[in-house]
């Protein structure tokens, strides 16, 4: 199989052209950090013709997820950089619907989602209000004091396999640090706390905007760095680096 790495913020994937069904175990093992490649999870991409790609996202531990916000980004630019498409307007076939992706020159756009909060209301869960939100995929969001000092691996790992979650989910933890940044940790499902989280972003964005606490246009900074969030009423779009780390085959 010859792969890709590709990382959006330090949010790094193997990434693959399809059409691929890998088992699950194949997937853990691939995305190991010690003994494979290494990766938040694993994109496989296959052309559909014209501008459209179909993307297939696992997780690191080898669950399938709906979609992902920087695998999206990634995937627009794997499509033009290996020619499955022609760009710069890439559309992108996930689980949950078409995603356009514009790819540029140092950047790529990509519309995440709608955003819509969950009917099952807050929750008060190892000591955090959460409030649970969907991006296509599931989150739940904190907003707290200082993002720095919580203890995410604890916590999200508490708080994913809650039994109110029965598909598990994203939990992200915010800081509105003005109305124009928000600070974000995410403990993405599957995975751990990663460098970045683009549906997390979006959600956390998505979430600030209606509680009145941030406008439209926020910059989410996240420790792989910063990316550019926009909130259109339901739909939510995201825009920052996505690069080609180094090519392989197994």
């Amino acid at each position: 199989m010859d792969f890709v790495k590709m990382e959006g913020l330090g949010n790094d994937f193997v990434v693959t052209r399809g059409p691929l069904a890998p088992a699950a175990a194949d997937v853990a093992a691939w995305c190991d950090r010690h003994r494979g490649i290494g990766a938040d999870g694993l994109l496989v991409v296959t052309p559909l013709g014209g501008n459209r790609v179909r993307m297939e996202y696992w997780n690191a531990d080898g669950s399938p997820a709906e979609m992902c916000g920087n695998g999206l980004r990634c995937v627009g630019r794997y499509a033009v950089d290996e020619g499955l498409a022609p760009g710069p307007e890439v559309m992108v076939e996930t689980a949950v619907g078409e995603r356009p992706v514009t790819v540029g020159e140092g950047s790529v756009r990509a519309l995440v989602g709608e955003f819509a909060e969950a009917t099952t209301g807050p929750l008060d869960l190892a000591g955090y209000h959460l409030e649970p939100v969907s991006m296509g995929n599931p989150h739940a969001i904190a907003f707290v004091r200082d993002c720095y000092s919580v203890p995410v691996s604890a916590v999200g790992a508490i708080v994913e396999g809650d039994p109110h979650f029965p598909e598990r989910t994203n939990v992200g933890f915010a800081t509105v640090v003005s109305a124009q940044r928000l600070d974000l940790r995410v403990w993405e499902r599957g995975v751990g706390e990663t460098l970045a989280c683009g549906s997390g972003a979006a959600a956390a964005a998505a979430l600030a905007h209606r509680r009145g606490l941030t406008g439209p246009r926020v910059t989410v900074m996240l420790a792989g760095g910063p990316l550019q969030v926009e909130v259109e009423g339901e739909r939510v779009w995201i825009e920052g680096p996505a690069r080609t780390a180094f090519r392989g085959s197994l």
